[in-house]
């Protein structure tokens, strides 16, 4: 009966460990398949037929409603231009002038995968939303401070993504999203 029980238990905390393992690992990590533009990071695998069962497992976590690469590619950034781990204490600048879309956005996240709670119930700007600047380009501030035009408000204090949505991206973007021209993100003050 003990070596019964001894077997039940190894087998249970393997069980149990391999759980966490996958969790940590394969759904709350990296997904395969992914590529870097700048402090961008997207996967090749999502919304794709050759997406295996730990994308579409991550990509279920993380919230996503993942569409076929050639009608959206979702790149997500949790670091600036210089690499460091976006925080809500600082203030950012991300500009740049249109990506390769016919229509993009980009919306901050809070570490659990949902949108930041703000009084002025702002989560993102987009190419048709967004002020221009002189050219054409735009600047959006990113920060817990308010800025009166193209504001994206974070929580002081808290880490944050930024999630970039490219929806029917143009041809060069599909073919080759490393080298697609994205905004950057440069830290302004903390």
């Amino acid at each position: 009966m003990k070596l019964a029980l001894k077997i039940a238990a190894t087998l249970g905390g393997g069980i149990a460990l391999g759980l966490l393992a996958t969790w940590l690992i394969a759904i709350r990590g990296g997904m395969p398949g992914g590529v870097t533009d700048g402090p961008w990071h997207t996967s090749l695998s999502i919304g794709s037929a050759s997406g295996d069962i730990y994308t579409r497992a991550s990509v279920a976590v993380h919230g996503l409603l993942a569409l076929n690469r050639s009608e959206t590619i979702y790149y997500t950034a949790f670091a600036d231009d210089e690499g460091n781990a976006l925080s809500g204490t600082c203030t950012y600048r991300v500009s740049g002038n249109d990506p390769d879309a016919r229509w993009w956005s980009i919306t901050a996240y809070a570490s659990d995968d949902y949108l930041i709670p703000n009084p002025a119930e702002r989560y993102s700007i987009s190419k048709n939303a967004v002020r221009r600047e002189m050219g054409g380009g735009f600047i959006a501030a990113v920060g817990p401070e308010v800025v009166a035009k193209n504001w994206i408000p974070v929580t002081a204090g808290n880490p944050f993504s930024l999630t970039l949505r490219l929806y029917n991206p143009g041809p060069g973007v599909v073919s080759d999203p490393v080298h697609a021209q994205l905004p950057s993100i440069e830290k302004v003050s903390c």
